[in-house]
């Protein structure tokens, strides 16, 4: 969905934020798949990586959607699925720091 939206996206933005965000994407699902294969303890660095890296994303999506560089259809169209996507992270997060606390 982000690559055809990235080709439409105009010159002045594509070579900026547009390169941002695609950085960010890679970046989120880097920190993901460590936290993937990493032991339970190891896991909540990364998780909580890729959702500071998943809302500087939602911003810059939205800073794209706010200047017209980006149309309302292709901003809900990325930005349901990221919706989703940080639920999914907060969830994973709140299970490992009740994994990780010790009992009273």
């Amino acid at each position: 969905m982000w690559c055809e939206c990235y080709q439409k996206i105009p010159k002045i933005h594509r070579h900026s934020i547009g390169e941002r965000l695609d950085m960010l994407f890679i970046e989120i699902i880097e920190a993901i798949a460590c936290a993937t294969f990493l032991a339970r303890n190891e896991k909540q660095p990364y998780v909580r990586l890729a959702i500071r890296k998943l809302d500087t994303l939602t911003v810059l999506l939205g800073v794209l959607w706010e200047t017209k560089s980006l149309d309302t259809k292709q901003y809900a169209t990325l930005s349901l699925p990221l919706d989703e996507v940080g639920r999914m992270l907060g969830g994973w997060n709140g299970q490992l720091t009740r994994q990780n606390t010790p009992a009273s």
